[in-house]
């Protein structure tokens, strides 16, 4: 058999492979800055929401398969530890099929931000999550105010923080 050929076929079952999995999760038009992001209380999500009211509040969709979601874990706890009491909030929306896979992940992982599933896959769907970690930061006022696709480290680490101290600081001079 040629083995040319063999290889144009594995790498082309490959690709369609990957894109079929990217393609099952987008689904809704993109949440762009400035989009109100949907109500998470209406998606039948797998764990308990906490309140979000007058919260800024920053919603990472992730997967444990997904390295830089695994490296993006750390930054999100260490923004939880320093914001919680002043008003911000993180909830990680897992999206792997198996709920195993999620607890597995989460043993090695452990955080004390919120962690939620969706099993259902609706709200990926209505996000439009097309790659892991894609994390959206929300202000009180329940608009986008960031969108952040991939995790890149430091970087990403930096602007989190950047931009919840931003929100976070409106927050308090508004009231």
């Amino acid at each position: 058999m040629n083995t040319s050929l063999v290889k144009k076929t594995v790498f082309t079952a490959a690709l369609a492979l990957g894109l079929g999995v990217t393609a099952s999760f987008a689904g809704g038009k993109a949440i762009k800055v400035g989009d109100t992001f949907p109500e998470l209380a209406g998606f039948k999500l797998e764990g308990n929401l906490p309140e979000l009211k007058d919260k800024v509040v920053i919603v990472d969709f992730w997967a444990s398969w997904c390295g830089p979601c695994k490296e993006s874990f750390p930054a999100l706890e260490a923004l939880h530890k320093k914001y919680a009491d002043k008003g911000l909030v993180i909830v990680a929306v897992n999206v792997d099929e198996k709920e195993d896979a999620m607890k597995d992940f989460l043993k090695n992982n452990p955080v004390t931000f919120t962690i939620v599933r969706d099993a259902t896959k609706k709200l990926v769907g209505t996000a439009n999550i097309a790659s892991m970690p894609s994390s959206f930061v929300i202000g009180v006022d329940g608009k986008v105010a960031s969108v952040h696709k991939g995790f890149h480290g430091n970087e990403t680490a930096k602007q989190y923080a950047q931009e919840v101290e931003g929100l976070l600081s409106r927050n308090v001079a508004s009231k």
